[in-house]
């Protein structure tokens, strides 16, 4: 039994590396038709920003769902929900899986990127334009980076179109 528990324990403390949210939720995810017209994407883009504005420098915070502090799927979710009108799973691991891959050359304003950032650990952020995306860093907060920096240009995993 004391055997079990241990093993258990170590499945559980595994699952919170695994991504950087850690709120654990059924893998439903509600599709929403993909934005169509160019002229959608100057719109996100605004949008985007706008929640840059609202939340430049909000600290890290591993599960953190609020201005107090928020993790990088946390954000996405958070974003994409407050400001896009669509629900996206909590996770990254379900965020990655939420719509359909991209290459990094088509990336538009409000496609997920994803990186991977550790042996059993990922990042996410959002595609801003001209090689730029918005993320909650876990040393800076959120903030906007850029894909070309040597870090995120490493560390690259794939893009996703929701």
């Amino acid at each position: 039994m004391t055997k079990l528990i241990s093993r258990l324990a170590v499945l559980i403390g595994i699952s919170f590396l695994v991504s950087c949210g850690t709120v654990q939720e059924r893998p439903t995810v509600k599709h929403v038709p993909a934005i169509k017209k160019p002229a959608d994407y100057h719109q996100v883009k605004k949008v985007l920003y706008s929640q840059y504005n609202e939340w430049q420098g909000v600290r890290y915070q591993r599960g953190g769902l609020s201005r107090h502090g928020v993790d990088c799927s946390g954000f996405v979710h958070i974003t994409f929900k407050s400001k896009l009108g669509m629900h996206l799973p909590r996770t990254t691991h379900l965020q990655s899986r939420a719509g359909r891959e991209i290459r990094k050359e088509e990336l538009r304003a409000g496609d997920l990127i994803f990186f991977r950032t550790g042996p059993a650990s990922n990042h996410v952020g959002i595609y801003l334009e001209n090689n730029k995306f918005l993320h909650a860093s876990q040393k800076k907060g959120v903030i906007i980076s850029r894909l070309d920096h040597v870090y995120w240009k490493a560390n690259y995993w794939k893009s996703v179109r929701v």
